[in-house]
This record gives structure tokens, C-alpha cells and sequence, in this order.
């Protein structure tokens, strides 16, 4: 090459280059090192150097799909009306509730504070006839406990006590004069309540009997006995209490207030799951309840258990919405992760992760979307509750499970939100009754025998 036409080469080649980011880059590498090692390249080696440069100067501009857990678009189904709902409940979680959820978990309190904020949004009871300013669908009710527990399985679990077990069993098995006095009130949230049925040596077995008695003396009744894992019970206003009848061997419920002598409730601590939820260790001696707190439409077991069939569903809605919020925390930490010069969503063992989680997340999703519309139907089964529990809370284990997985070691950092949905996702597995207990009530449904132990 002449001299003239390496003046004209070099000439042109200041006019393409970026002096002032040359210089940058100077500062850096040792650049007259980098040319040498360039010009050393082969031609394939160039290639793909070059090729890494481009994609390494796309970066940012590729653009990503967003992140949302509802695969098959189920809340296109939704109303108008149910779509702003939820997305009015989704703020609130996402404004109010997840800046703070994992503080009160480690600390195991209760945030007070968002009772309140909670209360404009006017969901409480929102599935019960003639309850609040609008009756919604139970389906509704089912979208509602997702989108709470994606943000935090405890502040659902609250909610649930409260709005489906306290408010339901009123609403089920309270006279006309009970249901005035409390739940307007609740639904508003300016009452709380609770539910008191588990006790220390009866958990599955609450059909065969409880150990918490009743009797009546006059105008009163005289509770002894003590409960176990209630929710809110610590705080609550009134404490829905049931127990068998000294004399006829039948069970009852009490609406227990606040203050009431011969009622304690004690905080249990050192839990490893929904530790933001107060759960309390009841006892009760010689708990004198009058007879016009007694719910007048209990007269049996069969009663309890439609309040259980009742909130079984929206229990299943829970576990997805738990998986949910773990599946979308980790999806997105694998887009911003990176190893290797690039980030983690690329790669294959992770993407297999993830498929496998929104799999399991469409599959529980569409199962309760069906739930719910039977229930809305009025044929909902006990058997159908029981299938979308035990089905929701194994599979929640599985999608909490990889989402920490593919977190690496901070997947067990509470500051990525995944190690408390892989704890709390336990509780889910256990309440409203354990797999194994449901399991049974499927099974007699299908084959016409029942397993369980007589």
C-alpha cells in the first residue's frame, strides 16, 4: 500500500472514530495490547468476536415480554367491572402492602395500619347476598384471594379468616338479628373476627368431635377448652367458637366478643410460615356466652362444613396466587441475572424451570377458574373443593421450589420475596385440610368407598 493510501485510510478512519469515547476507552485496556490481540484473530475468530460486540451493543433494546403469570389470559374472561376490581386490589398490594411485607413477616407483627386502606375497598363478604353496596360472583371473591396472597399468602390469610371464615359462618348459621349487628360492620372492617375451630388434639378429626364443651345454664352458656392456630384471635372483636353440646353430643357456635371473661388468647410465636398472621393458642374457662350469641342456625357438624365448603375454594385461589407471586418474582430476577455475559433467563436449564412453573401455575389457574363457576352455579361439592385444594397446594410446592431454585443462593434471601412464598406455601399445604384428609373425600366421591377410619 502507498503512502498516499494509508494517509487516505487513516484520514477516514478519524472521521469514523469516536475520539472522546477512545479515549474513555484507553483509560481502561491498554489499547495498543487490544490491536495486537485482534490482528492475531483468524477470520471465524473475528466473526464471533464481532458478533458478541453487537449483541453486547443491542442490549436494553431487545424487547421483553412482560411478566404476567395469567398464561392463557383467563381475566379476559373477567367483566368489566371484576377486571377493575382486581386490579384495584392488585394496587393496593403493590403500593401499600409488598414496600412492608417482608418486614412484618420477619418480625412476626401485624400491620395495622392497612386495615383502613383496606376497608376502601369495600371486598369484604363481596360473594354474599344482600352484604356491602354490590353482590359479586364467588369467582370474584376466588380473584381476590390470588391477587392478596401474590403479594403476601399472610395479609390473604387475614383477609380470609375474617371475610370467608368469620363473616361466612354469621352469614350461614346466624339469625337474622346476628347477621344485623356484626356484619356490616366487618364488611366495612371496622370488626374483626375470627375462627375458631382447630384445637391442640383435634385437627382432622373435628367431625368426630371436639374437645371444647358446652352447656347451658339458664339464659347462658359455659364454654371450656381450648383452640388452636386461630387467626386474628389476638386482635379480633369476635371470635367465632365451636364445641359440643354436654347434652345432646351435637355441635354448636358462639360468637365469643372481645373481652369476654374466661377467654384468653395467647400469641404463638416460632412459626416458619405466615408469621405475619397473629395466630393464637385459645383457652377457655368456664366462658360464659349468652344465648343470643349462640348461632341459631348450628345444629350439627353438617352446618360447620358448609362454611368449609364455602372457603375451600377461595383456599385453592390462594395457593395460586402464592405460586403466582413466586413465579413472577423469579421470572424476573432471571431476566436481570446475569452469568456468564449474559442473563440467566437465556439459558436453557432455567428456561425448563420456568416452563415448567407456568405450566403448573395455567393448570391450577384454569382448575379454579371452573371452581368457581360451579360454585356461582350452585354445584359445588365438597369433592370439587377438595380435588382444587389438594391439586393448588402440591403444585404450589413444586412452582415455589424451582422459583427458589433458580434464584441460586438468593433464594433464600427474604429480599427477593421467594424464600417467604416457599415458607408460607406450607401453610397453604396443611389448613383447610391436609392433602391427605381431601384426598379421602375425592376418593369416596369417585369409587363409592370411604377410607376413612371409623
Amino acid at each position: 500500500m502507498s503512502i498516499f493510501s494509508k494517509i487516505k485510510q487513516t484520514i477516514k478512519l478519524m472521521k469514523d472514530v469516536d475520539l472522546d469515547a477512545l479515549g474513555k476507552l484507553s483509560q481502561k485496556v491498554d489499547l495498543p495490547e487490544v490491536m495486537t490481540a485482534v490482528g492475531e484473530l483468524d477470520d471465524r475468530q473475528l466473526k464471533g468476536l464481532m458478533k458478541m460486540l453487537k449483541s453486547q451493543g443491542k442490549k436494553g433494546q431487545h424487547k421483553l415480554p412482560p411478566i404476567d403469570g395469567d398464561f392463557y389470559d383467563l381475566s379476559l374472561k373477567l367483566t368489566e367491572r371484576q377486571r377493575k376490581i382486581q386490579l384495584e386490589v392488585r394496587q393496593f398490594m403493590e403500593k401499600e402492602v409488598k414496600p412492608i411485607a417482608n418486614e412484618y413477616w420477619n418480625r412476626a407483627e401485624f400491620p395495622f395500619e392497612i386495615i383502613p386502606k383496606m376497608a376502601e375497598l369495600d371486598i369484604c363478604g363481596i360473594a354474599y347476598d344482600g352484604i356491602g353496596p354490590e353482590e359479586q360472583t364467588f369467582l370474584m371473591e376466588g380473584i381476590i384471594a390470588m391477587e392478596l396472597a401474590r403479594i403476601d399468602v399472610s395479609i390473604s390469610t387475614f383477609f380470609g379468616v375474617h371475610s370467608g371464615l368469620a363473616m361466612g359462618s354469621i352469614y350461614v348459621c346466624g339469625s337474622e338479628e346476628q347477621k344485623q349487628e356484626w356484619l356490616p360492620a366487618m364488611q366495612k372492617m371496622e370488626k374483626i373476627g375470627a375462627f375458631g375451630l382447630t384445637e391442640p388434639d383435634v385437627g382432622s378429626g373435628v367431625a368426630g368431635g371436639l374437645g371444647t364443651t358446652c352447656r347451658r345454664e339458664g339464659d347462658e352458656w359455659v364454654l371450656n377448652g381450648q383452640k388452636k392456630w386461630i387467626g386474628n384471635a389476638t386482635f379480633a372483636d369476635v371470635v367465632v367458637i365451636w364445641a359440643t353440646d354436654e347434652d345432646s353430643g351435637r355441635a354448636k357456635g358462639f360468637l365469643v366478643r372481645k373481652g369476654t371473661e374466661g377467654f384468653k388468647a395467647e400469641k404463638m410465636e416460632n412459626k416458619m410460615a405466615l408469621r405475619t398472621v397473629q395466630n393464637a393458642l385459645i383457652t377457655m374457662k368456664d366462658c360464659r356466652v349468652p344465648e343470643s350469641d349462640r348461632l341459631q342456625k348450628c345444629e350439627s357438624f353438617k352446618d360447620i362444613a358448609k362454611v368449609l365448603k364455602m372457603t375451600r375454594a377461595a383456599v385453592a385461589w390462594q395457593a395460586v396466587g402464592c405460586a403466582r407471586g413466586a413465579y413472577e418474582s423469579a421470572l424476573k430476577y432471571t431476566k436481570k441475572r446475569e452469568q456468564f455475559g449474559r442473563p440467566i433467563a437465556s439459558f436453557q436449564l432455567i428456561q425448563n424451570h420456568l416452563v415448567e412453573m407456568v405450566s403448573n401455575l395455567t393448570a391450577m389457574q384454569t382448575l379454579c377458574f371452573r371452581l368457581s363457576e360451579l360454585q356461582d352455579e350452585d354445584l359445588l361439592t365438597d369433592e370439587h373443593a377438595s380435588l382444587a385444594k389438594v391439586f393448588c397446594s402440591l403444585r404450589t410446592r413444586d412452582v415455589v421450589s424451582r422459583a427458589r431454585e433458580v434464584m441460586g443462593g438468593n433464594g433464600i434471601l427474604l429480599e427477593h420475596d421467594v424464600a417467604r412464598f416457599v415458607a408460607d406455601a406450607e401453610a397453604i399445604y396443611s389448613y383447610e385440610g391436609t392433602k391427605e384428609i381431601n384426598s379421602l373425600i375425592v376418593g369416596r366421591a369417585i369409587t363409592g368407598y370411604s377410607a376413612f377410619v371409623s
